[in-house]
């Protein structure tokens, strides 16, 4: 039987770009519902191209059959802060990848997603592995912090999303959970709200292991 592994960070107060507050109550209403504040960016989410204008492409423009596949987890966990992971970092699986298979990169960072830390000292994608993942056709490419590449260096930032996004990669940024997959290879799956014009939305990402 299949095993299912939510990779998905809860959308909750005190979570950066989240606020939550009630709009019903069952005790003055009759039924509970709240207003949700979402940065588009928050939580687990998924990046458009239009994120950085490399194209037009809005996330309710992406098709669903890009956003699940087959996908490689690489085992990072124990690397640096700030660190640039690159090819080399992949071991086996740089020579196992295929056109079309996507790269979970499992750091452990996730347990850092409510200090300071998760944003200003994040591990990140170096522009040597954003290239040869475009070379090689990755259709997505999953991180645990919430950027590929490192928000406070401008340069940086726009350069690893543009290689990517050109290359018609999808990125997957702010997974959770990934220490619990127990197999190298599994199936990925990211499925963003369908914000018309959206940069980026959160997303709902599952591994299955079959």
């Amino acid at each position: 039987m299949a095993r299912i592994v939510d990779l998905t960070v809860p959308l909750e107060n005190g979570l950066r770009g989240v606020s939550i507050e009630p709009a019903k109550t069952l005790e003055q209403d009759g039924w509970n519902a709240t207003t949700l504040h979402l940065y588009s960016h928050c939580g687990t989410h998924m990046d458009a191209p239009t994120h950085f204008g490399v194209s037009s492409q809005t996330i309710d423009q992406i098709p669903l059959d890009r956003c699940m596949g087959p996908a490689w987890i690489v085992n990072l966990a124990g690397i640096k802060p700030q660190a640039l992971i690159c090819v080399a970092d992949l071991g086996q699986v740089a020579d196992r990848v295929h056109e079309g298979d996507s790269l979970l990169l499992r750091t452990g960072w996730s347990r850092h997603v409510k200090e300071p830390s998760y944003r200003d000292g994040l591990p990140r994608v170096s522009l040597e592995l954003a290239e040869w993942s475009a070379a090689r056709k990755i259709r997505m490419l999953g991180v645990e912090p919430p950027s590929v590449a490192d928000v406070n260096n401008r340069e940086e930032l726009i350069a690893v999303h543009r290689v990517l996004l050109n290359a018609g990669i999808i990125i997957v940024e702010g997974l959770a959970n990934l220490d619990q997959i127990r197999r190298e290879r599994v199936t990925f799956m990211a499925f963003p709200l369908k914000v018309g014009g959206g940069d980026g939305a959160p997303v709902r990402a599952f591994a299955i292991e079959d």
